[in-house]
């Protein structure tokens, strides 16, 4: 298992994000896709977190990321949402009714990875107790 080591911390943290556009309306194309993958890409090398796999269709896109302890979700979502919303207009592609930003303000996470629920709890509760 590969984890993170920085300085003063070892981790393997990662979530699934999910993207709608705004009216999930159906705007994305292939083209567009691949202008969102890069920018999130770019925003990654940029911020140290990895996109590990990008997919999405017309209405909407996933990402499976691993990132440091000291990034927090909704920074890592509000400049993948931010720039890729940016560079997809700046490439010249149609977004919902004409609106300035293309994704939703709202966005959907969970944390992916590691042992079930139920491998944790055993595990800690089979913990010795010290004398």
């Amino acid at each position: 298992m590969d984890y993170r080591r920085e300085n003063h911390s070892v981790s393997d943290l990662k979530a699934h994000l999910i993207f709608v556009t705004k009216y999930r309306q159906k705007v994305l194309t292939a083209a567009g896709l691949a202008v969102v993958e890069a920018a999130c890409r770019a925003v990654a090398v940029k911020m140290n977190f990895q996109v590990l796999e990008f997919n999405g269709e017309a209405d909407h896109v996933h990402m499976l990321v691993e990132y440091p302890p000291k990034l927090s979700i909704s920074q890592m979502v509000n400049a993948l949402k931010g720039v890729s919303s940016r560079r997809y207009g700046q490439a010249g592609l149609p977004k919902p009714y004409g609106k300035k930003s293309l994704w939703t303000p709202a966005h959907f996470s969970a944390s992916v990875g590691g042992a079930p629920l139920e491998v944790l709890k055993q595990y800690i509760q089979g913990q010795e107790k010290p004398p």
